[in-house]
C-alpha cells in the first residue's frame, strides 16, 4: 500500500478534471500547463493553511478553486515563477442557496486569484497579437533624461532614456519588438494610474449604505438616491486628488492597504501602469473559452458583475403585458366599430316617425366620442336608410 499526503491526493483530484474540462473546451493541455496547476494547487494550499482551514472545510467553496485552477490552466500563469505571476488570497464571501423550498444566505471561504505584473507580460508575450519578443520595460523616474518617441507616418524615432536613479517613477515605457521587424513602444503615465484608483474606490463603495439602509439590496427608491449622492459626492473627491487621494483621511475607510501603506504604495502603483500597458496591447488567444477567463482574471469590474449576474439570473419570474403600439391600438379600435353591429331604435308606426324626425332635427348633434354616460355607439345618427335597414331583420 503506498502511502500519499494530503496536497497529492487533492492534486490527483483536480488535475484530471481541469484536463477533462479544458479538452471539452477545445483548448489541449500541455505539459507546461500540468505544471501550473500543480503550483497553483500547491501555492493554494499554502494559504489554506496559513487561514487554518483545510481542503474538507464545509465553509470552502470548491466550485470557485475549479474555476480559478481552470483559468490557471488556459492562461499558463505559474504561481512558483520568480517575479511572481499569480497570488492567492482567502476572502469570505455571501452565498445564496434553497434549504427546504427557501432562499437563506450564508457565509463561504472563497480562494481569489490576482494576475501579479509579470503574469500580464507573460500572457503578452505568449497570446500577444504578431509579438515577437516583449523587451525589457522601462522605468523612467522623475529626476531622468526622457524624449518622447516621434512618429511620422510608418517611420518612428525611438525614444532616447537616460536614467539617474533619482526620484519616483513618472513613467513605465515597453519596447515590443513585432514579427515584421518593427519594434513599438508604449507608454504608461503616473497621472493615469488616477483612473485606477477611483475604480477601486467604486468597487468598494459597491455594497456602502452609509447606514441609510440595511443593505443595497433592501434600500427604498428615496434610499438609494441617497446613496447614489453620496458615494457620487466621494467619487467625485477622489477624481479632484487624483493620486493624492491616497492620503486623505475621509476616502482611506476606502482604499485597501496595498495603496495606502507606504511600503507598498511605490510598488502597487508601478504594477497598475504596467497594467494599463499590457492591457491595451491586442492579443489572440485563438479559443473564446481562454479570452473569457482571461478578461474574468484580469478586469475586477467584469468578474464581478459576471458573478453576480450568475448568483441572481432567473431568480424572480417578471410579468410582462403586451401593450400595442398607438398605430396598432388605433387601427384595432377602427375595425372594431366596423365589424360591431350598431345598436338601433325598435321599429316604429308610420305615424309616429316624423315626429321623432323632428325631434332631432331640433336637438343638437352629439359628439360620438365625448364621455357623456352613453355606452357604446347608440348615441350615433347613422341616418334613416340605416335605420330602415336595421328595422327589416336580418335579410334571411
Amino acid at each position: 500500500m503506498s502511502f500519499s499526503t494530503a496536497l497529492v491526493k487533492v492534486t490527483d483530484l483536480f488535475a484530471p478534471m481541469i484536463e477533462r474540462q479544458l479538452t471539452a473546451n477545445g483548448v489541449s493541455m500541455d505539459q507546461y500547463s500540468k505544471q501550473c496547476v500543480v503550483n497553483a494547487i500547491g501555492a493554494i494550499n499554502a494559504v489554506l493553511d496559513k487561514n487554518g482551514i483545510d481542503w474538507n472545510d464545509p465553509s470552502l467553496d470548491r466550485n470557485n478553486i475549479t474555476h480559478i485552477l481552470l483559468n490557471i490552466a488556459a492562461l499558463k500563469l505559474n504561481a512558483a515563477a520568480s517575479p511572481r505571476e499569480v497570488y492567492f488570497q482567502v476572502r469570505n464571501v455571501q452565498v445564496k442557496k434553497k434549504v427546504d423550498g427557501k432562499e437563506v444566505t450564508e457565509w463561504k471561504k472563497q480562494i481569489e486569484m490576482g494576475i501579479e505584473g509579470d503574469g500580464n507580460d507573460a500572457i503578452l508575450a505568449r497570446f500577444g497579437r504578431d509579438i515577437a519578443k516583449v523587451g525589457q520595460f522601462w522605468l523612467v523616474r522623475e529626476h531622468d533624461e526622457f524624449e518622447y518617441p516621434v512618429y511620422t507616418g510608418f517611420d518612428v524615432i525611438p525614444p532616447k532614456w537616460k536614467p539617474t536613479g533619482k526620484g519616483e517613477v513618472v513613467r513605465v515605457v515597453y519596447p515590443i519588438l513585432k514579427k515584421d521587424g518593427t519594434v513599438e513602444f508604449y507608454i504608461a503615465e503616473r497621472e493615469d494610474v488616477a483612473r485606477n484608483l477611483i475604480a477601486h474606490i467604486a468597487n468598494n463603495l459597491m455594497n456602502e449604505t452609509f447606514g441609510i439602509a440595511k443593505s443595497r439590496f433592501e434600500a427604498k427608491p428615496e434610499e438609494l438616491k441617497k446613496i447614489v449622492e453620496k458615494k457620487k459626492a466621494i467619487l467625485d473627491k477622489a477624481k479632484q486628488l487624483g493620486l493624492k487621494a491616497l492620503d486623505d483621511p475621509e476616502l482611506q475607510q476606502w482604499i485597501s492597504p496595498a495603496w495606502t501603506e507606504y511600503h507598498s504604495r511605490e510598488a502597487m502603483i508601478i504594477r497598475k501602469m504596467r497594467n494599463n500597458i499590457v492591457k491595451k496591447i491586442p492579443k489572440d488567444f485563438g479559443n473564446a473559452f481562454i479570452e473569457m477567463n482571461y478578461h474574468e482574471a484580469t478586469d475586477e469590474t467584469y468578474a464581478e458583475v459576471h458573478c453576480e449576474i450568475a448568483a441572481n439570473a432567473n431568480r424572480e419570474p417578471i410579468d410582462v403585458e403586451a401593450q400595442p403600439a398607438p398605430d396598432e391600438a388605433k387601427e384595432q379600435s377602427d375595425l372594431d366599430h366596423q365589424s360591431e353591429p350598431q345598436p338601433t331604435d325598435a321599429p316604429q308606426p308610420e305615424s309616429e316617425r316624423p315626429a321623432a324626425k323632428a325631434q332631432k332635427a331640433d336637438k343638437p348633434a352629439t359628439d360620438p366620442w365625448d364621455d357623456d354616460g352613453h355606452e357604446g355607439q347608440g348615441v350615433m345618427d347613422f341616418g334613416e336608410p340605416m335605420a330602415a335597414t336595421a328595422s327589416a331583420g336580418p335579410g334571411f
